[in-house]
This record gives structure tokens, sequence and C-alpha cells, in this order.
């Protein structure tokens, strides 16, 4: 009797699917880093789009492990790595580059603080998640490092689109957008995550026209786009820590209800 032939695999299924968000994210730290490689070059175009990418990257990986079921430990700690390289020292490399060089050692030691921030803030994102209640699953603690990323690039987004609304001192706005996002970066200000959309089904055409249109606008005017886009992203910061505010206290309500102790009925 013949017995069954057993297939031949490099690595189990359940490998396999670690193996493709994790791939993603190493592509995502390559291009961050070659990012700087553009910033020597002074290519500061392509360092803005690498960074774009890179974030982009970061916000699909995460979200493809989800839904192959290819989450990992491993997976989780590479995230956060690559996230110091791609959104912490790349940007603070490419601004350094451009003017942060021209206020000598303080430009350093604001790009070197800028860097710390980022990595302490992926640190506490690391150790938190998961112990906090399902609902503040929409939120971050602080500004999310891709985010901070993009916004110390926005002047020189800013210089590269073509905006001649402001006339912009570069030497003064740039150290001051720096300790700005650092701040946010550490801050436990809520800030909204869009990790759980719930959208209803009637409305789920207006939302796919948003993203084209979106990725539209970011293809055709990619520089105005990013700078229309980081002033929407500021705006929306107060927002969710209202928004936040106003659903813990409405939790917070729901659970103090729930314990009270029932009345005896004599």
């Amino acid at each position: 009797m013949n017995e069954p032939k057993k297939n031949f695999k490099i690595v189990t299924d359940t490998k396999a699917r670690v193996i493709l968000p994790n791939t993603l994210t190493l592509i995502g730290v390559c291009i961050g880093l070659t990012s700087i490689n553009f910033a020597l070059n002074q290519n500061y175009k392509l360092s803005i789009i690498a960074i774009v990418l890179a974030a982009i990257i970061d916000g699909l990986d995460g979200r493809i492990a989800r839904l192959i079921r290819g989450t990992s430990k491993v997976g989780k700690e590479l995230d956060s790595l690559t996230d110091v390289i791609s959104f912490g020292v790349a940007p603070a490399f490419i601004m350094y580059f451009w003017t942060m060089n021209t206020i000598g050692k303080i430009g350093w030691l604001i790009s070197l603080i800028y860097v710390v921030c980022v990595a302490l803030r992926l640190a506490r994102f690391n150790v938190s998640t998961g112990s906090e209640p399902s609902w503040t699953d929409n939120f971050f603690e602080g500004m999310p490092s891709p985010a901070g990323g993009i916004l110390v690039l926005s002047p020189l987004i800013y210089d590269v689109s073509g905006f001649d609304v402001i006339n912009l001192n570069y030497t003064i706005i740039t150290p001051i957008i720096f300790v700005v996002v650092s701040i946010l970066l550490i801050s436990k200000i809520p800030t909204y995550s869009m990790k759980k959309i719930v959208v209803p089904r009637s409305t789920t055409i207006f939302l796919l026209f948003g993203i084209v249109l979106s990725f539209g606008l970011l293809l055709i005017f990619p520089f105005k786009a990013l700078i229309v886009g980081s002033t929407v992203y500021l705006l929306t910061v107060p927002i969710s820590l209202f928004h936040y505010h106003k659903i813990k206290k409405k939790h917070k309500h729901d659970n103090n209800f729930n314990d009270e102790e029932p009345e005896d009925v004599l």
C-alpha cells in the first residue's frame, strides 16, 4: 500500500501568517532609513515621501497581522523598534541636515530630545497595551510616533509645498515645533487611534470615496495635502481630549450605577 505523500513546507501555516506583517515592518524601516540617505544628498522631497510611505506601511502591518491572525510578541516589539528609527531618528536627521544645524549644539540637543521622547512614548505604549478597558482602544495616550514624525517635518514640507501664505522663519519655528511635538509624544493627552471604526453600512460608500479622494490628493498634490492633513490632525487633538473625557465620564457613571447594592424591599 502506498503511503500518502506529505506536503513539504519550509514554514508552518502559523509562522507564514507571522512572516508577512513582520516583512512589511522591515520594509518600512528600510524606507525610513533610506530617507536619511536622500537628506544627505539634499533630496528633501524624496525624504518626505519616504517617511510618509513608512507611516502608511506602519499603519497597514498591524491591521494585516490582526486580519490574518498573524500577531506575535516579536512583531509587536519589532514594530516599536522600527518606529523609533523611521519616525524618531530619521526625521531628526532630516531636519538637522536641513536647518537645525544652523543653531549649532542647541539644534543637535533638541534633535536628541525628540528621539528620546519617541523612544519613551513607544516604551510606554508597549507596557500599557492591553491593560485598559476596551473602549479606550480608540485612543492613544499621547501623540503616536508616525504623526509626530510627520509633524516635525512640517516646516520642511511647507517649504517645498509651494504655499506662499505665510513667510516663516524656519530657524525659529522648527525648534519650537520639535519641542511641542516632543511634549505631545510623552504627554497623556488622548488622541484618536482609529483602531476600531464602526461605520453604518449605508455610509460605507462615502467612507470609501473619502479614502480614495484623500489618496488622490496625496498623489497629485502630495506636499500641500500633507500640510492640510497635518493642520487638520492638530485640530483633532483638543476634540479627542473632550471626546475621551466625555466617554470616560459616561462609563464611570455606568459602572457606579451597576456597582450599587440593591435596596432591601420590606
